[in-house]
């Protein structure tokens, strides 16, 4: 093959690699229905009346668990392989090798841990309890 016909090939490929996506717009733009139904300008398609405004205050606590599980959930995806190659390891490298640097990162989840802990961040915040008082009638 000579130089000229492989970048034919790659300026072939990439023609169709744009023509593709262009030609699948162009053909639900002209296949689309024209007439907008009244369901589809609301806020929410689910047929029922919005009620109220759309902002609404969540509490932080969601995200802060959030990301504390998505930190300790990663730590598992890294201690489980380690766990499954450590006999072979500690008979390759030695103990020394094949132990320290899962101590350390261990060591730094626990420092994570105990931060978050001790910021706040695992403990629940519960909402101030409202009082209402009766009306006297």
């Amino acid at each position: 093959m000579s130089y000229l016909s492989t970048w034919m090939a790659v300026a072939a490929l990439a023609i169709v690699a744009i023509l593709i996506p262009v030609g699948m717009v162009v053909v639900s733009a002209i296949l689309r229905p024209r007439v907008i139904e009244q369901g589809k300008t609301q806020i929410y398609e689910s047929g029922e009346v919005p009620t109220g405004d759309t902002r609404i205050r969540f509490n932080i606590q969601y995200y802060m668990v959030a990301l504390l599980f998505v930190v300790f959930d990663v730590e598992t995806a890294f201690i489980i392989p380690w766990v499954v190659i450590y006999r072979e390891a500690v008979e390759t490298v030695g103990l020394v090798h094949a132990l320290v640097p899962m101590l350390v990162f261990l060591g730094t989840l626990l420092a994570a841990l105990v931060w978050a802990w001790r910021v706040g961040a695992i403990k629940w915040v519960k909402r101030a309890p409202t009082h209402y008082r009766r009306s006297q009638s």
